[in-house]
């Protein structure tokens, strides 16, 4: 038997990993998958709700992290998933994505050595992304894993030339496809029936999607300003136009501590609710007119479902999604959002394609080639 665990810990990594348990479990009794839950996103609905709405199983082991700085939270991460290593002995660990659970997890399995003298191998689901911007957080976490891991599954072409260039054997990296895009295909139809658009009183097409939660946007208060702007020209060039804006706890801070209260309200339109549960975001993505985003797989999502997106940060790990997909990278230069606005609104935007193996069945090849790599170990 084969035992695979697989680490997350924040939003984005539950609906990665959801494909490959599913696909995994087709091997039982061979394969045997834990999940380990760091708890690095420790409220329900950034984490619980998830679970649940992706028929995912309760996790084998939940290490109730909770938040932290960077520092803090990836220290307690490494030590209380260290003492997991050594009661489980793995002969895979499986990592998704950027956060620091990923970090954390690649670095103590690089540490640890088994029998047979070598590390316990590390497998970066969503590997070779980069944004090239050393000040995201996220970006330290994907270059670090990336050079301690023993297998790297690449969702672009990009990714494979980023390991490439950086001095990774070819023979360790696997363009299998996006498992997020596994899963958004995957739930599309139960999506459907979510009821939240009644709940907001919108219908399709009518409304403009908005997520916000990169400090670079929401802890500076010049640029969380010069955002909520983009929100006025949104009521100028399309005056019945909603705006439904799913608010982070981080950026609801900011608001609060910035003390743009009145600014919000000033603003036509605008319906904030608290973050919602994948379905519901699903029914919201796939209905709306365009989204506005600071978020990774958003850019992707919304490329797989053919929807105008502008990027609120100045680059992205993700360039596929401007290359040849839906997205526009925009960062905060109003001339540029306002006229992608009125090209979306005059249906003279881009229409965008569908990147290679973003078919919904990444999870089948990368599944196929981690047991040909469990089977040779």
């Amino acid at each position: 038997m084969v035992k695979i665990i697989s680490v997350v810990g924040a939003r984005p990594n539950f609906m990665k990993m959801a494909p490959i348990h599913k696909e995994l479990l087709k091997h039982h009794p061979k394969v045997k998958h834990k999940i380990v839950h760091t708890g690095q996103h420790y409220d329900r609905k950034m984490s619980d709700v998830f679970f649940n709405e992706l028929e995912l199983p309760k996790p084998d082991i939940y290490l109730g992290i909770g938040s932290g700085t960077h520092a803090e939270q990836t220290a307690k991460i490494m030590i209380a998933f260290e003492k997991v290593i050594y009661r489980e002995l793995p002969d895979l660990v499986l990592v998704y994505g950027d956060v620091n659970s990923t970090l954390a997890a690649s670095v103590v399995c690089s540490k640890i050595l088994l029998k047979s003298g070598k590390p316990v191998p590390v497998a970066h689901i969503e590997s070779g992304l980069r944004s090239n911007d050393l000040r995201m957080p996220e970006e330290i976490n994907r270059i670090v894993t990336d050079s301690i891991a023993e297998f790297l599954f690449v969702t672009e072409p990009d990714g494979k030339k980023n390991l490439t260039d950086e001095g990774i054997a070819t023979t360790k990296i696997f363009y299998c496809g996006n498992t997020m895009i596994d899963s958004l295909r995957f739930y599309l139809n139960k999506a459907s029936g979510s009821n939240i658009m009644e709940q907001l009183c919108i219908s399709e097409r009518s409304f403009v999607l908005v997520t916000l939660h990169r400090p670079s946007n929401v802890d500076n208060k010049r640029n969380l300003k010069k955002i909520l702007s983009v929100f006025k020209d949104v009521n100028r060039i399309s005056p019945e136009r909603d705006i439904i804006f799913p608010i982070h706890p981080r950026t609801r801070k900011r608001l609060t501590e910035f003390r743009l209260s009145s600014e919000i309200e000033s603003i036509r339109n605008l319906i904030i609710t608290e973050p919602l549960g994948y379905l519901d975001f699903v029914k919201l993505m796939s209905s709306a007119k365009y989204v506005m985003t600071d978020s990774g797989g958003i850019q992707e999502e919304t490329t797989a479902l053919k929807i105008p997106c502008l990027t609120l940060r100045e680059n992205t790990e993700r360039p596929v999604t401007a290359q040849i997909g839906t997205n526009t990278i925009c960062g905060l230069d109003i001339k540029l959002i306002q006229k992608k606005l009125i090209e979306i609104e005059s249906g003279k935007y881009k229409r965008g394609k569908i990147p290679k193996y973003w078919d919904g069945r990444a999870s089948e090849r990368i599944v196929s080639n981690l047991l040909k790599i469990t089977a040779r170990n």
